[in-house]
């Protein structure tokens, strides 16, 4: 079959071009509260392409840091463009401008006396707002990009990309800013990380089970009648006995799990039940992934 060669188009809707639009001003105006409330007056270095900028800043002062951000975004604009489509592409710009935009004007000083605290908050709101920016069909710009790439293509987390693109970034801040305020920023790009990865996926997160057990065909009817949830057969034979067994295989939302596991019990107490996390799920009726 030929590939189509229609561009995929930036809009769906005015119902979702609005949508995205407040879930990434949303996201920035958080961000922009961590960093002017939080990072800057407590001398926090910062990460990413911003933390990049900084440190290029400190080693060539007449260049306007501004400048500098863009000029580092744009190779993974053009990334972006290749492997995300349009639509990421475009409001990726946009995120770009809105944070821009949000740094320069929103300032909502924050204090606390502990600087541990203070890290702790600041990775929490930036956290969320990056979170709430990548619901969205974009996002903030920088390494957000990066992410969103290798998570199409090799399933890699959003958040362990951060924060191994912003383990690499600290070695290089670490040349413009104390150990102290270093250390401090590992605690708030850990938190904001993790917290990014919760707001994405994390309360949608879909559980995969596989179950073996010789009221197999039971089971899988109640599966099907009380969960709603589609199961799979797959042939299988014991590794000692030699038996054909019959293992289901389904997947289920983590609000599910309970029940499925009451189910199970009921029906064979004796069941040999498995429960994994998966990364994302693609399917209409019960898929996780993100639409970029």
């Amino acid at each position: 079959m030929a590939r189509s060669t229609n561009p995929q188009p930036i809009f769906i809707s005015s119902k979702q071009m609005i949508s995205d639009f407040l879930l990434i001003i949303s996201g920035c105006i958080l961000c922009a509260i961590a960093i002017n409330g939080i990072l800057i007056p407590q001398h926090f270095a910062t990460s990413g392409i911003t933390g990049i900028a900084l440190v290029i800043h400190k080693k060539l002062p007449g260049v306007n840091i501004g400048v500098i951000y863009f000029l580092c975004n744009v190779p993974l604009f053009a990334l972006a463009w290749m492997a995300v489509g349009r639509r990421f592409f475009f409001y990726s710009l946009v995120g770009m401008a809105a944070l821009s935009l949000s740094v320069a004007f929103i300032q909502i000083p924050i204090h606390l006396e502990d600087k541990v605290l203070n890290a702790l908050w600041a990775g929490l709101i930036s956290g969320a707002g990056v979170g709430i920016s990548l619901r969205s069909s974009g996002s903030q710009g920088g390494i957000d990009i990066l992410s969103v790439m290798l998570l199409k293509r090799f399933s890699i987390g959003i958040g362990n990309t951060i924060l191994a693109v912003n383990i690499i970034v600290l070695l290089l801040v670490a040349l413009a800013y104390s150990l102290e305020a270093l250390l401090y920023t590992l605690i708030v790009i850990y938190v904001s990380t993790k917290v990014a990865s919760i707001v994405i996926t994390g309360f949608s997160q879909r559980k995969a089970v596989m179950i073996i057990s010789p009221a197999w065909q039971k089971i899988s009817q109640e599966i099907l009648k009380d969960i709603r949830r589609g199961v799979t057969v797959i042939k299988g034979e014991g590794g000692y006995s030699g038996r054909e067994e019959n293992i289901l295989y389904t997947v289920v939302t983590i609000r599910e799990v309970g029940s499925l596991k009451r189910l199970v019990q009921r029906i064979d107490p004796d069941a040999f039940v498995v429960i994994s996390s998966t990364q994302e799920v693609m399917n209409y009726r019960i898929g996780n992934q993100p639409h970029w």
